[in-house]
């Protein structure tokens, strides 16, 4: 689901989409606007790389795209001494559904990606990037091609850049829309011209990427926030959210709320805070349950949503993961089982059958959960939907089992009754679900 840009509300504390409104910034508009600097005091200074990825794990700044493993040390994995190719990859393969920022970011302000990556890839010693654009949003991939020959033009990528002797060669790719390939691993499958599936880890990209070669693959929204990390230091993002969880993040908020669409705030920002800054509740209902990052996560009450702030380790604390920042929000007429059925079918269809657990277990999810949402439920099934999922979880080589598994285990374990009336009363106990 994309958000109207007219929905676009960034706080105030905004970093990477701030002062945007809805238009899109060129080379000119993000250079009068402090873009670039970044990467040219480090290259005019020649910072030591390893002193670029210290300042980054000072700050704190973990991983956008879901796993939120800390920035600096997985650029620390990169072997320095390397003396083969070395690649950088982008994923802008933004498939979660609830979703929308990434495609924002490379929409209003690609170059701040840009420059982030080359940081990046001057941090690492690369040479060559790839930025993986989700196939479905075409628009944005050409906004992405027009930006790079803006940057080309300028000096600010290619050989010799501004005359530093530091070399980056980057280029776009577009994916066909297959959720698979936001796995890092089936994503260099795909780079590579291969089917998108998940590689066995060990080894891993750090290692034996792309080509066989030492790879690092970070989110779109992780390399936006490196140009202000080094502009303004990793101690001063640090500070804007809290201990292990510093900076800003930008959640897209969707569902039952008035005001859809991505907001920007501090890590740690109360949920009842983010909540209103989306206009609060819908045609003023109530709130029921929310998923706080991304279908693949687990939902949670509205009580225990209420009382949490929006942070990694709050969200972790509560019951769910922070995962991508989508927050679904779910108000009182919503049915728990026919929500459940429509999660269930979409990773059902996204399976790529490689592996046997998820490639039967998401069937099966779905078909249960079909069968009580249409008044065939068996007493049995909500057992039998617990034990399928655990099969499924941990025995998958990616985390799409996991994602298929934790949604059914969360809904049943928090709206239980609404299930068991289901399979009871062979109807639904809202019965003014629209």
């Amino acid at each position: 689901m994309n958000a109207p840009s007219e929905f676009l509300d960034y706080g105030p504390d905004a970093l990477i989409l701030a002062g945007l409104n809805g238009r899109n910034w060129g080379l000119g508009d993000y250079i009068a606007r402090g873009g670039y600097e970044a990467l040219k005091k480090i290259l005019a200074e020649k910072v030591a790389p390893a002193n670029v990825i210290a300042e980054v794990k000072k700050s704190g700044l973990r991983g956008r795209g879901g796993a939120g493993f800390p920035t600096g040390l997985k650029w620390s994995f990169m072997p320095q001494q390397y003396s083969g190719d070395k690649y950088l990859v982008c994923n802008s393969d933004e498939g979660e559904p609830g979703t929308f920022k990434d495609r924002d970011i490379l929409r209003y302000n690609p170059h701040i990606l840009i420059e982030g990556m080359a940081i990046a890839a001057y941090a690492m010693g690369c040479k060559r990037g790839y930025n993986y654009v989700h196939g479905e949003i075409w628009d944005t991939y050409e906004r992405c091609e027009e930006a790079l020959e803006e940057a080309y033009q300028a000096g600010l990528l290619g050989d010799n850049i501004l005359g530093s002797g530091f070399s980056f060669h980057l280029y776009n790719c577009h994916g066909y829309g297959a959720y698979i390939c936001g796995e890092e691993t089936a994503l260099l499958e795909s780079l590579e011209g291969k089917k998108g599936m998940p590689r066995f880890k060990p080894p891993f990209p750090a290692s034996v990427g792309m080509y066989g070669k030492p790879t690092t693959i970070n989110n779109t929204e992780t390399f936006a926030a490196v140009p202000w990390i080094i502009r303004k230091g990793g101690e001063a993002f640090l500070n804007l959210g809290r201990p292990n969880n510093g900076g800003t993040k930008i959640f897209s908020v969707t569902g039952d709320v008035e005001r859809p669409g991505n907001f920007e705030v501090k890590l740690g920002l109360p949920f009842a805070s983010l909540l209103d800054m989306a206009g609060g509740m819908r045609g003023g209902h109530k709130l029921k349950a929310c998923i706080p990052g991304g279908s693949s996560m687990p939902v949670l009450p509205a009580d225990i949503m209420m009382a949490t702030d929006m942070d990694y380790d709050s969200i972790a604390k509560a019951g769910s993961m922070l995962g991508s920042g989508a927050v679904i929000i779910m108000d009182e007429t919503r049915c728990m089982v026919r929500s459940l059925l429509r999660l269930s079918y979409f990773y059902f269809e996204e399976s790529c059958g490689q592996c046997t657990p998820c490639r039967e277990g998401t069937g099966w999810l779905w078909r249960v959960v079909n069968r009580i949402e249409h008044g065939q439920g068996r007493n049995e099934d909500l057992d039998l939907l617990i034990s399928v999922s655990d099969n499924i979880a941990g025995r998958t080589i990616c985390a799409l089992g996991d994602a298929a598994a934790l949604p059914v285990k969360s809904f049943i374990k928090h709206f239980r009754d609404e299930f068991q009336y289901h399979i009871d009363h062979k109807q639904c106990l809202v019965p003014a679900y629209v």
